[in-house]
Protein backbone atom coordinates (compact mmCIF):
# COMPACT_ATOMS: atom_id res chain seq x y z
CA UNK A 1 0.00 0.00 0.00
CA UNK A 2 1.11 3.74 -0.96
CA UNK A 3 2.23 5.97 2.15
CA UNK A 4 3.26 8.89 2.28
CA UNK A 5 3.14 12.07 0.44
CA UNK A 6 3.04 12.06 -3.70
CA UNK A 7 3.07 14.25 -6.31
CA UNK A 8 1.29 12.76 -9.49
CA UNK A 9 2.75 13.87 -13.26
CA UNK A 10 0.68 13.22 -16.26
CA UNK A 11 2.12 13.51 -19.84
CA UNK A 12 0.15 13.38 -23.37
CA UNK A 13 2.31 13.76 -26.74
CA UNK A 14 0.08 16.14 -28.66
CA UNK A 15 -2.14 19.01 -27.93
CA UNK A 16 -5.19 17.51 -28.75
CA UNK A 17 -4.39 14.75 -26.44
CA UNK A 18 -4.70 17.43 -23.71
CA UNK A 19 -7.47 19.46 -24.68
CA UNK A 20 -9.59 16.50 -25.08
CA UNK A 21 -8.35 14.64 -22.05
CA UNK A 22 -8.25 11.49 -24.37
CA UNK A 23 -5.00 9.97 -22.47
CA UNK A 24 -4.92 12.06 -18.66
CA UNK A 25 -8.16 9.97 -17.62
CA UNK A 26 -6.39 6.56 -18.16
CA UNK A 27 -2.98 8.13 -16.45
CA UNK A 28 -5.16 9.52 -13.41
CA UNK A 29 -7.48 6.34 -12.84
CA UNK A 30 -3.65 4.02 -12.68
CA UNK A 31 -2.40 6.40 -10.33
CA UNK A 32 -5.78 6.48 -8.15
CA UNK A 33 -5.61 2.42 -8.32
CA UNK A 34 -2.23 2.52 -6.97
CA UNK A 35 -2.68 5.05 -4.50
CA UNK A 36 -5.47 3.17 -3.06
CA UNK A 37 -5.28 2.37 0.58
CA UNK A 38 -2.90 3.09 2.89
CA UNK A 39 -1.85 6.40 4.37
CA UNK A 40 -1.01 8.97 1.26
CA UNK A 41 -2.21 12.79 0.37
CA UNK A 42 -2.00 13.25 -2.95
CA UNK A 43 -0.08 17.40 -3.12
CA UNK A 44 -0.56 18.43 -6.33
CA UNK A 45 -1.23 16.78 -9.65
CA UNK A 46 0.93 18.27 -12.23
CA UNK A 47 -0.20 17.71 -16.52
CA UNK A 48 2.54 18.47 -19.60
CA UNK A 49 1.94 17.89 -23.11
CA UNK A 50 5.03 17.48 -24.67
CA UNK A 51 7.07 14.57 -26.32
CA UNK A 52 8.80 12.34 -23.95
CA UNK A 53 11.84 12.65 -26.19
CA UNK A 54 12.18 15.96 -25.49
CA UNK A 55 13.85 16.36 -22.17
CA UNK A 56 13.22 20.50 -21.51
CA UNK A 57 10.18 19.60 -19.66
CA UNK A 58 9.22 22.51 -17.34
CA UNK A 59 6.17 20.97 -15.97
CA UNK A 60 8.24 17.76 -14.94
CA UNK A 61 10.86 20.64 -13.46
CA UNK A 62 7.76 22.23 -11.26
CA UNK A 63 6.90 18.50 -10.13
CA UNK A 64 10.10 18.00 -9.13
CA UNK A 65 10.69 20.91 -7.43
CA UNK A 66 7.11 20.32 -5.47
CA UNK A 67 8.77 16.75 -4.44
CA UNK A 68 11.91 18.51 -3.08
CA UNK A 69 9.63 20.97 -1.17
CA UNK A 70 7.07 18.22 0.51
CA UNK A 71 9.59 15.91 0.50
CA UNK A 72 7.61 13.56 -1.65
CA UNK A 73 7.52 10.85 -4.08
CA UNK A 74 7.22 11.41 -8.06
CA UNK A 75 4.53 9.25 -9.24
CA UNK A 76 3.44 8.38 -12.43
CA UNK A 77 1.22 6.30 -14.64
CA UNK A 78 3.77 4.04 -16.56
CA UNK A 79 7.42 4.51 -16.93
CA UNK A 80 7.57 6.17 -20.31
CA UNK A 81 5.74 8.91 -19.51
CA UNK A 82 8.15 9.60 -17.14
CA UNK A 83 11.14 9.71 -19.71
CA UNK A 84 12.40 7.32 -22.15
CA UNK A 85 16.30 7.77 -21.52
CA UNK A 86 18.08 6.17 -18.54
CA UNK A 87 20.43 8.87 -18.08
CA UNK A 88 17.35 11.24 -17.15
CA UNK A 89 15.90 8.73 -14.78
CA UNK A 90 18.72 8.29 -12.68
CA UNK A 91 18.77 12.28 -12.41
CA UNK A 92 15.84 12.32 -10.54
CA UNK A 93 18.22 10.41 -8.09
CA UNK A 94 20.68 13.17 -8.30
CA UNK A 95 18.07 15.66 -7.15
CA UNK A 96 17.17 13.67 -4.66
CA UNK A 97 13.52 12.26 -5.79
CA UNK A 98 12.05 9.26 -5.88
CA UNK A 99 10.07 8.18 -7.89
CA UNK A 100 7.17 5.13 -8.56
CA UNK A 101 5.83 3.90 -11.55
CA UNK A 102 2.44 2.37 -11.39
CA UNK A 103 2.77 -0.31 -14.03
CA UNK A 104 6.47 -1.27 -12.84
CA UNK A 105 6.60 0.15 -8.99
CA UNK A 106 10.02 -1.90 -8.26
CA UNK A 107 11.01 0.45 -11.51
CA UNK A 108 13.43 2.57 -8.72
CA UNK A 109 14.40 -0.72 -6.39
CA UNK A 110 15.34 -1.86 -9.98
CA UNK A 111 17.51 1.52 -11.51
CA UNK A 112 19.28 1.31 -7.93
CA UNK A 113 19.98 -2.16 -7.85
CA UNK A 114 21.74 -1.87 -11.52
CA UNK A 115 23.99 1.01 -10.57
CA UNK A 116 24.66 -0.88 -7.35
CA UNK A 117 25.85 -3.98 -9.62
CA UNK A 118 27.88 -2.00 -11.58
CA UNK A 119 29.52 -0.30 -8.89
CA UNK A 120 30.47 -3.24 -6.90
CA UNK A 121 31.89 -5.11 -10.44
CA UNK A 122 33.76 -1.30 -10.68
CA UNK A 123 34.96 -1.52 -6.99
CA UNK A 124 36.02 -5.33 -7.37
CA UNK A 125 38.18 -4.28 -10.83
CA UNK A 126 39.89 -1.75 -8.49
CA UNK A 127 40.79 -3.79 -5.68
CA UNK A 128 41.73 -6.68 -8.26
CA UNK A 129 44.31 -3.96 -9.86
CA UNK A 130 45.46 -2.43 -6.07
CA UNK A 131 46.19 -6.18 -4.84
CA UNK A 132 48.42 -7.00 -8.09
CA UNK A 133 50.28 -3.67 -7.91
CA UNK A 134 50.48 -4.23 -4.34
CA UNK A 135 52.36 -7.82 -4.83
CA UNK A 136 54.26 -6.46 -7.84
CA UNK A 137 55.93 -3.91 -5.23
CA UNK A 138 56.69 -6.29 -2.93
CA UNK A 139 58.31 -8.59 -5.20
CA UNK A 140 60.67 -5.35 -5.54
CA UNK A 141 61.28 -5.02 -2.17
CA UNK A 142 59.41 -2.49 -1.53
CA UNK A 143 58.38 -1.66 1.86
CA UNK A 144 54.48 -1.87 2.20
CA UNK A 145 52.40 -1.06 5.55
CA UNK A 146 51.89 2.54 7.61
CA UNK A 147 49.48 5.13 7.88
CA UNK A 148 47.11 4.06 4.83
CA UNK A 149 44.69 6.80 5.67
CA UNK A 150 45.05 11.03 6.08
CA UNK A 151 44.02 13.05 8.41
CA UNK A 152 41.30 15.48 7.77
CA UNK A 153 42.65 18.89 6.71
CA UNK A 154 41.44 22.50 6.31
CA UNK A 155 40.20 22.37 2.86
CA UNK A 156 38.15 19.18 3.62
CA UNK A 157 36.17 20.82 6.72
CA UNK A 158 35.62 23.43 3.83
CA UNK A 159 34.23 21.06 1.15
CA UNK A 160 32.12 19.45 3.99
CA UNK A 161 30.80 22.74 4.71
CA UNK A 162 30.59 24.06 1.02
CA UNK A 163 28.66 20.62 0.52
CA UNK A 164 25.76 21.55 3.69
CA UNK A 165 25.57 25.20 2.40
CA UNK A 166 24.80 23.64 -1.58
CA UNK A 167 21.98 21.30 0.51
CA UNK A 168 20.54 23.82 2.31
CA UNK A 169 20.29 26.34 -0.94
CA UNK A 170 18.84 23.75 -2.87
CA UNK A 171 16.03 22.76 -0.24
CA UNK A 172 15.63 26.96 0.20
CA UNK A 173 14.54 27.46 -3.59
CA UNK A 174 12.14 24.30 -3.32
CA UNK A 175 10.32 26.10 -1.63
CA UNK A 176 10.61 30.02 -2.60
CA UNK A 177 7.14 29.40 -5.08
CA UNK A 178 5.15 28.11 -1.85
CA UNK A 179 6.25 31.46 -0.46
CA UNK A 180 6.02 33.55 -2.76
CA UNK A 181 2.32 32.09 -3.34
CA UNK A 182 1.03 32.35 0.26
CA UNK A 183 3.27 36.26 0.25
CA UNK A 184 3.42 37.34 -3.15
CA UNK A 185 3.92 40.81 -1.67
CA UNK A 186 6.58 40.00 1.11
CA UNK A 187 4.77 41.78 3.28
CA UNK A 188 2.87 39.20 5.74
CA UNK A 189 4.16 38.74 9.27
CA UNK A 190 6.53 35.70 9.94
CA UNK A 191 4.51 34.51 12.40
CA UNK A 192 1.19 34.32 9.57
CA UNK A 193 3.80 32.72 7.22
CA UNK A 194 4.89 30.01 9.25
CA UNK A 195 1.12 29.02 10.16
CA UNK A 196 0.08 28.94 6.55
CA UNK A 197 3.12 26.32 5.75
CA UNK A 198 1.90 24.28 8.78
CA UNK A 199 -1.71 24.63 7.89
CA UNK A 200 -0.36 23.71 3.94
CA UNK A 201 1.75 20.39 5.86
CA UNK A 202 4.91 21.90 4.08
CA UNK A 203 8.48 20.33 5.65
CA UNK A 204 10.55 22.73 7.13
CA UNK A 205 14.10 23.26 5.61
CA UNK A 206 15.41 20.78 7.83
CA UNK A 207 12.37 18.68 7.75
CA UNK A 208 12.57 17.77 11.50
CA UNK A 209 10.53 20.37 13.36
CA UNK A 210 7.74 22.67 12.65
CA UNK A 211 7.68 26.33 11.00
CA UNK A 212 8.62 29.14 12.86
CA UNK A 213 8.90 33.03 12.39
CA UNK A 214 12.47 31.78 12.89
CA UNK A 215 12.57 29.28 10.30
CA UNK A 216 10.84 31.63 7.78
CA UNK A 217 13.01 34.93 8.62
CA UNK A 218 15.93 32.14 8.26
CA UNK A 219 14.41 31.10 4.66
CA UNK A 220 13.61 34.60 3.49
CA UNK A 221 17.28 35.50 4.25
CA UNK A 222 19.09 32.46 2.33
CA UNK A 223 16.73 33.37 -0.46
CA UNK A 224 17.70 37.03 -0.32
CA UNK A 225 21.13 36.08 -0.56
CA UNK A 226 20.38 33.50 -3.06
CA UNK A 227 19.39 36.16 -5.28
CA UNK A 228 21.82 38.63 -4.69
CA UNK A 229 24.28 36.01 -5.60
CA UNK A 230 22.47 35.19 -9.05
CA UNK A 231 22.08 39.12 -9.41
CA UNK A 232 26.41 39.21 -9.05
Amino acid sequence: MANGRFVSYLRVSTDRQGRSGLGLAAQRSAVADYLNGGSWSLVAEVVEVESGANSDRPELARAIGLCRAHRATLVVAKLDRLARDAHFLLGLGKAGVDFVACDMPSANRMTVGIMAVVAEEERRMISVRTKAALAAAKARGTALGGFRGRAGTPEDTEKARAARSRIARVQSEALRPILDRLDPAGTASLRAVARAMEAEGVPNPSGRSVWTATTVARLRARLARSATAGVE
